[in-house]
């Protein structure tokens, strides 16, 4: 799988650890992403149970599924210049917002 593949599907399960983000906004709406306590299991658990299909995307791809954990356990000033970043590409704009709605309820994971 290519590196494009891990990266869409990190900004997917990135952005599902994320509460909703208002259409159009920038970084400062992701603060509950930048901020979240969701563990990685918490974040998977949420997909699984939410968007199965996402899920299964992410546990097929190794290098998605350690992207994913190195930006849970990145300090807030690493992940907000990573949403910046993930934020500024066509495949961050397609998929990010799309999974944003699970960080409202993966810490009941």
């Amino acid at each position: 799988m290519s590196i494009f593949s891990a990266k869409t599907l990190l900004i997917t399960a990135v952005g599902g650890a994320a509460l909703t983000l208002a259409a159009g906004s920038g970084v400062a709406s992701a603060d509950p992403l930048i901020d979240t306590t969701c563990t990685y299991p918490q974040v998977v658990a949420a997909l699984n149970s939410e968007n199965p299909a996402l899920a299964e995307k992410l546990n097929g791809n190794p290098l998605a599924a350690a992207m994913v954990g190195n930006f849970l356990s990145a300090p807030p000033s690493e992940r907000a210049q990573l949403v910046q970043e993930y934020q500024a590409t066509s495949w961050g704009q397609k998929y990010f917002g799309q999974m944003a709605a699970i960080a409202g309820t993966c810490n009941n994971y």
